[in-house]
């Protein structure tokens, strides 16, 4: 994909005299990116015959029919015309479009918006630099700490978008027929990308350092007020600008995947984000963490927080009259992590847990309980096989509601086979879902999609709630339901399937189609380690600055 394409006949005419990317784009890439992914939202439901209409919820087709608020898209038409490169005067001059299969077009225009995207990400980048970091109203109003805490290493991402934008340009300049774009990313990718890592990893206390300073820094906040006011920014928050190079890290990825394009800097990424934020929430969470008897120590690199939550135990006679009885419920806080359980309660203050008990998570097991009226309703059986005392002992735990009770078990005994199957199946009849409507985890066992993405249905419930696993990284979690609509055609779960194992396959056996130079990005970097402080930021080689483990 992406390579060895048809020449016209050796015609090497120019289209630098009719298109230069980086003066004439006009649309921000925040609003091309949203555009973008709506596209494949309609494009998607057209293939499955779906009536952009049929879904509460659904998110409109671009052409002409309204879209939610949050998705008004107001694109210039200088943004139009270069959103695809069939639009091209060039190329519509030229006769291509009658010349050229089907799907070399259809490579064409995959590169053409690797590129143009690339120089709307380029000018939403360089607004965050012009007009909010080298601002003197809003430097006088930080620190220098405070400073590079907002915007990390951003000058630097912004170095490296900008030669690669530039090569990618040239490349586009040279012919109308784009010869090739994939040897230009894998370079990119191995000597450029590896800044894209540290700046991600810092966003976790990006975020937390611009709502401390928000909060605390009045001068700030009207500085900012007045930043976020201005037309140039379109009505865009200072945050979305900050989200930027993640936004473009895995954008990048899902634009070239099809050339077996390997994932290691977005799982680097990722992985380094995931480290860091696990580490803090278990720092968190054993302050708050009483041990009456035997202590279990909580702070590991290997470990990490799956779900929290309060449920009630139920104890007592099972009789009737005594089921009216309210005493038979006592609030307990469960915390689950991947490897183990802890069983608290929480104290008067309400800001302390003790720990009544532990186990090991592989001792776990669960029961569902049939309805049995409303005193009764969303219960289960939770069984320790070996507790903190190497004894068994079981509880009776009634959840909040029904899909709480099925998010509780699967949690628990993540062994228990889900209502469809896995993408590791490759099973065409299992139901597949796209976003419409992107939305972030709320809770440590919930999935955040954007739209457009894929998922494979593994549990869904009656109140509202989905189960998913992602097809291009495999990732699961809990979603509400009204963000996604099912894809119906067995086809395209087909196809969608199919996809999503080949760049399996070539991920995992570093093959792949057969392509000049592979599009793998190879960092070379191993995973930054993390502080066992609360708060750490990564310097120059990855490391915390703080203090190494």
């Amino acid at each position: 994909f992406l390579c060895r394409l048809l020449s016209n006949g050796g015609s090497s005419q120019t289209i630098c005299h009719s298109l230069n990317i980086i003066k004439n784009i006009a649309v921000l890439y925040q609003e091309y990116r949203d555009t973008s992914k709506q596209q494949e939202i309609e494009q998607r439901r057209q293939r499955d015959n779906l009536s952009p209409g049929v879904t509460a919820g659904t998110v409109a087709a671009v052409s002409g029919v309204t879209s939610p608020p949050a998705l008004q898209l107001q694109l210039r038409n200088s943004a139009r015309s270069l959103s695809l490169w069939q639009n091209l005067e060039a190329v519509q001059a030229s006769g291509l479009l009658s010349k050229l299969p089907h799907r070399e077009i259809i490579m064409q225009e995959a590169m053409f918006e690797l590129v143009t995207s690339e120089a709307s990400y380029y000018k939403s980048l360089e607004i965050l630099e012009t007009h909010f970091l080298r601002n003197p109203v809003l430097i006088t109003t930080l620190s220098q700490s405070d400073m590079h805490f907002l915007f990390s290493n951003i000058e630097e991402v912004m170095k490296a978008s900008e030669r690669f934008l530039m090569d990618l340009e040239h490349r586009i300049e040279e012919s109308i027929v784009i010869s090739d774009v994939c040897d230009i990313v894998y370079h990119h990718a191995v000597k450029h990308f590896s800044v894209f890592i540290k700046y991600v990893i810092n966003q976790v206390y990006q975020e937390k350092n611009y709502r401390r300073i928000l909060e605390g820094n009045q001068a700030f906040r009207e500085a900012m007020a007045v930043l976020e006011n201005h037309p140039r920014v379109r009505g865009l928050s200072f945050t979305s600008f900050l989200i930027l190079p993640f936004q473009r890290i895995t954008r990048l990825k899902l634009l070239v995947e099809r050339t077996s394009f390997s994932s290691d800097i977005v799982k680097e990424c990722n992985e380094g984000v995931r480290k860091m934020s696990r580490t803090e929430e278990l720092i968190s969470i054993e302050k708050t963490l009483e041990f009456k008897s035997k202590s279990v120590p909580i702070i590991s690199h290997s470990r990490w927080l799956l779900k929290k939550g309060e449920v009630q135990l139920m104890s007592g006679p099972k009789s009737t009259r005594t089921m009216r009885s309210r005493k038979l419920y006592q609030p307990v806080y469960l915390f689950l992590f991947n490897n183990l359980l802890l069983v608290t309660k929480r104290s008067s203050s309400g800001d302390k847990f003790q720990v009544l008990d532990s186990c090991s998570r592989a001792m776990l097991r669960t029961e569902d309980l049939e309805d049995q009226g409303q005193l009764l309703a969303s219960v289960f059986n939770l069984k320790l096989l070996e507790n903190q005392e190497e004894r068994e002992v079981s509880y009776m735990l009634k959840a909040a509601s029904m899909s709480d009770k099925l998010r509780w078990m699967c949690a628990l005994t993540p062994n228990r086979r889900t209502r469809f199957m896995s993408t590791s199946a490759h099973q065409p009849d299992s139901p597949q879902v796209q976003c419409i409507q992107s939305y972030s985890s709320q809770e440590p066992d919930e999935l955040s999609i954007e739209m457009a993405d894929v998922l494979n249905l593994l549990e869904r419930t009656d109140d509202g709630w989905m189960m998913g696993e992602r097809l291009h990284d495999g990732e699961r979690g809990w979603f509400p339901s009204r963000v996604v609509e099912e894809i119906q055609s067995k086809e395209i779960r087909a196809q969608n399937l199919r996809e999503a194992f080949r760049i399996q396959q070539a991920q995992e056996g570093g093959g792949g189609s057969q392509i000049g130079a592979r599009v793998g990005l190879r960092a070379g970097r191993r995973t930054p380690k993390v502080s066992s402080s609360s708060s750490y930021w990564i310097d120059q080689m990855g490391e915390s600055s703080e203090g190494k483990q």
